[in-house]
């Protein structure tokens, strides 16, 4: 499924990439009904939340949805939207479905999430308050593109005192 709803994350589970994390909401487009590995085998869901009855407004089809993802929807069963997987081998894997909206990515626990994800996947330690960083409204705007594929104006380039 890939429609674009509000997921509430209320728990969160104890694993290195939900450190520092705390329980928050976004909208985006959160892919569900994900397929995993026989029993779990290897496998810790990190994010997930219960998609509501408008995520199956569509006629069903390969990204819309099937009888049984209607009937897990109607029954309010909770959706895994981040996970990390390990292989018997140790490599380790992290997946997660949002990303979609720029603009998330301002969020800390959006941030945070991911980053403590590619540490964990990298075997870094990943820090008791998870990986610290810091965005700004203009460290978001830059070098976005408009829709349609126009750029916006490149911004003034920026001058030291010394330099006038």
């Amino acid at each position: 499924m890939n429609p674009i709803w509000s997921a509430d994350f209320k728990t969160l589970p104890d694993h290195p990439i939900a450190r520092g994390l705390k329980p928050f909401s976004m909208k985006d487009e959160w892919y569900f009904n994900m397929r995993f590995r026989d029993g779990m085998t290897g496998v810790k869901v990190i994010l997930t939340a219960v998609p509501p009855p408008s995520t199956m407004s569509r006629a069903d089809g390969p990204h819309e949805g099937n009888p049984g993802v209607r009937a897990a929807v109607e029954k309010g069963e909770s959706q895994a939207v981040a996970w990390a997987s390990e292989r018997p081998d140790g490599g380790r894997g992290f997946g997660f479905t949002g990303g979609h909206y720029h603009r998330n990515w301002g969020d800390d626990n959006f941030r945070k999430v991911a980053l403590n994800g590619i540490l964990w996947v990298a075997k870094v330690e990943v820090p008791p308050d998870g990986v610290p960083s810091t965005v700004t409204a203009a460290d978001l705007e830059q070098n976005l593109d408009l829709k349609g594929g126009k750029k916006k104006a490149a911004p003034a380039p920026v001058t030291s005192p010394a330099a006038k």
